[in-house]
């Protein structure tokens, strides 16, 4: 079998590279319009495109499209917002308040993302001290899927504010699978290069974020 030629990535490419990243951003504010499915088998296919520990391929997609399963993420999210709103006092709790934290009633497309714990592909290569590794691999999926979704402008928002054990026993996944994390996908109502969160004034980019420590 003949090699395919390595590609050649120059200036032009890594520009656009570049705005790629600049333009992924967490969407919470979806049009109604659908995802065709070959579309989504695509972006899935980027996805597993991901670096695993390994070569392990941890990750496990989960498409969440019933309404009984979407009604039980979202009063699993609505319960933990709450409890989460409890920990702010003042005008930082009346700003939690305000935002909005999930596209679960808008978004077309509902994916579920777990991490295969105890998956035996790989033979437990590089992972026997860091067994996080694997965690980390799904993210690297998630990321893959997230930029190819954004390339075909699409947007993705990530929900964290849910229970994973009751998350993992409704959805009915396999028990050795571990949440890592659950995706809104979709349209964008608007998209913009700024973070939702600084643009509503949460929080204000850290230079400490980008600092170089040398040893």
């Amino acid at each position: 079998m003949t090699a395919p030629a390595e590609p050649t990535f120059d200036d032009a490419f890594a520009a656009a590279f570049t705005t790629l990243l600049r333009w992924r951003r967490d969407v919470r504010h979806f049009r109604p319009d659908p995802i065709a499915p070959d579309l989504l088998d695509r972006l899935l296919d980027a996805a597993c495109l991901a670096p695993s520990v390994g070569y392990s391929q941890p990750w496990r997609f989960v498409l969440v499209e019933s309404a009984a399963a979407r009604e039980a993420v979202r009063a699993n999210f609505e319960g933990a917002n709450a409890e989460a709103l409890g920990d702010y006092q003042g005008e930082r709790a009346k700003l939690y308040a305000s935002l909005k934290l999930a596209g679960l009633r808008d978004a077309p497309v509902q994916l579920a993302v777990f991490t295969d714990a105890g998956t035996q592909i790989g033979h437990g290569l590089g992972r026997k001290t860091m067994p996080e590794t694997l965690a980390y691999s799904t993210v690297m999926a998630i990321q893959n899927f997230w930029l190819a979704a954004r390339s075909a402008n699409i947007g993705v928002g990530w929900v964290s504010i849910l229970d994973p054990d009751a998350l993992r026993a409704d959805l009915a996944v396999d028990p050795g699978w571990s949440f890592t994390a659950y995706l809104c996908v979709g349209y964008p109502q608007a998209a913009s290069d700024r973070p939702e969160l600084a643009r509503r004034g949460w929080e204000a980019p850290h230079g400490a974020s980008r600092e170089l420590l040398k040893r």
